[in-house]
């Protein structure tokens, strides 16, 4: 493990609240799908001391990578993909555009077709995101993909992909999905289809109670996970269910900054996750956002966040001082 320090810390800004999660439930199932509005296409500038910069993780196992950006600074993942004007969520093309933007890491939704094909969908039903009506999982896929995607309303070209498309995409770009299973599908199912995509070290697993991460954790002792950890308390509840240190990431919620839980979890080698996604006009995004002065992200880069989980990807992919390094010093 890496024992870069940080080079400074600064004190936390701000602890603004919105809707809290509960470890029950799933904190992105009410979040705001409406596309982020268009994002500026200017390069991000490479820092100069990355020009030379050689990775310092020869490893392609990705909890090596996590450890290795934690210890350098944070990462933006893209919810539901980073939709975005005239690119639906949980798209492929999405995915590539918010790639091409800077972005790593990428949160989408799994479900389970009615003769038992993976593919891409975060809602039960079809109507509000693709041509189609009517129940997904109640669809053979010959049917779902011959469905169009839409964008804030709009019809795209844009199909819905399967999950081993898209692993095939993300093992192509050394890119990382954070795979949330839908109700559709069973953990066991998705990890044989990561196992046979050969993508075990492109997927994060979300979990969000203790019995689901104890299962993960059984299936797939060399995975990566998300779990919930508000307490140190629920760390060591993890660890007896077996869930092992190096595979995790503590999900942190979306509510309130926690600077002291996350630098312990960092102490103890656990990279930490924290959402400012939510609803429209009240998720964290937004009131970062509403002075045009993203530095509340900076802070919580500096204060032991690893994985920002937003619906500004690109936006925040800007802000952070220390995502460029990371990405080229960590391997991505």
């Amino acid at each position: 493990m890496l024992k870069t320090t940080l080079r400074y810390a600064i004190p936390l800004l701000l602890a603004a609240s919105v809707t809290a999660c509960s470890r029950d439930a799933d904190p992105v199932e009410t979040a705001s799908t409406e596309a982020s509005p268009p994002a500026s296409v200017e390069t991000v500038p490479t820092p100069a001391n990355t020009q030379d910069l050689k990775p310092l993780v020869r490893s392609t196992a990705l909890p090596a990578k996590m450890d290795c950006v934690r210890e350098i600074g944070a990462l933006a993942a893209a919810h539901r993909g980073g939709p975005r004007r005239g690119f639906p969520e949980n798209a492929l093309e999405t995915l590539e555009e918010s790639y091409k933007r800077g972005t790593r890491i990428f949160e989408i939704d799994i479900a389970e077709s009615k003769d038992g094909v993976l593919f891409l969908m975060h809602d039960v039903e079809l109507d509000r995101t693709t041509t189609g009506k009517g129940v997904a999982r109640e669809m053979d896929w010959s049917d779902l993909s011959t469905l169009n995607l839409t964008a804030n309303g709009e019809d795209t070209a844009f199909l819905i992909p399967t999950l081993r498309q898209t692993l095939d995409w993300a093992v192509a770009n050394n890119a990382i999905v954070e795979l949330d299973k839908k109700r559709s599908t069973e953990f066991a199912t998705i990890i044989k289809a990561v196992r046979e995509a050969d993508a075990t070290n492109n997927v994060i697993l979300i979990t969000y109670t203790y019995d689901q991460a104890e299962d993960v954790a059984e299936l797939a002792p060399d995975m990566m996970m998300t779990a919930t950890v508000e307490d140190p308390s629920d760390l060591e509840e993890l660890i007896r269910r077996g869930v092992k240190l190096e595979n995790l990431i503590a999900w942190t919620g979306t509510s309130t900054p926690n600077p002291g839980l996350w630098l312990d979890l960092k102490a103890r080698g656990v990279e930490v996750a924290f959402g400012t996604l939510g609803r429209r006009n009240e998720r964290l995004d937004d009131q970062y956002w509403a002075d045009d002065d993203g530095t509340e992200y900076n802070v919580l880069e500096n204060n032991g966040v690893t994985m920002i989980a937003t619906d500004y990807s690109d936006k925040v992919t800007r802000q952070l001082t220390n995502d460029d390094i990371a990405i080229k010093a960590c391997g991505f």
